[in-house]
């Protein structure tokens, strides 16, 4: 014999687990347009990236790899889609959305959707697959775990008088908007 207990809570139990096959369907939909964006974006000539900005259901931008193209190192897809989608949401934050990638983000890109304050990242292939292409995010992921002694290239800090100007300045503007 069940009780009313037991029924409420068989039933949260069938709404979220239809929730979240609705949620697989539609990462597999977004996902599968990054996969073709960064497809397409290797027979133009460009990196193997592809990226999209999903809010409420609906495709608010996409970007795909442009390093090349541009000669900038961060036009990565997931940047070039969080700066489209900025821009059409005339917003600094993505509050709400969801990022979907090709490819696992690098460390440039995941920061990027941090900061974007997307609610979600969800990517397809990961970094490994891009090592195994020659893609190096692997091994950015792997230096950041390190002391900053031990890496390649120095990362300096040198704390002048005036470090701290520029967030005084900051803290005393009227018209900041604080991100």
């Amino acid at each position: 014999m069940t009780n009313a207990a037991d029924a409420d809570d068989t039933a949260a139990n069938t709404a979220a687990a239809d929730a979240a096959d609705t949620d697989a369907a539609d990462d597999d939909r977004w996902l599968t347009r990054a996969v073709r964006l960064a497809t397409a974006n290797v027979a133009d000539g460009g990196g193997p990236f592809g990226a999209v900005v999903v809010r409420d259901g609906a495709e608010v931008a996409c970007g795909v790899n442009r390093v090349t193209r541009d000669l900038d190192p961060t036009a990565h897809a997931e940047v070039e889609a969080i700066r489209a989608a900025c821009r059409a949401l005339e917003s600094h934050s993505l509050a709400g959305a969801v990022l979907y990638s090709s490819c696992e983000p690098c460390p440039l890109c995941l920061t990027a959707g941090l900061w974007a304050r997307v609610d979600r990242v969800v990517f397809a292939a990961d970094r490994n697959d891009a090592a195994e292409a020659g893609f190096d995010d692997r091994e950015f992921y792997e230096l950041l775990e390190r002391d900053r002694d031990t890496w390649p290239n120095p990362v300096v800090s040198r704390r002048i008088a005036a470090a701290g100007a520029p967030f005084e300045a900051w803290r005393s503007a009227e018209h900041r908007d604080p991100y």
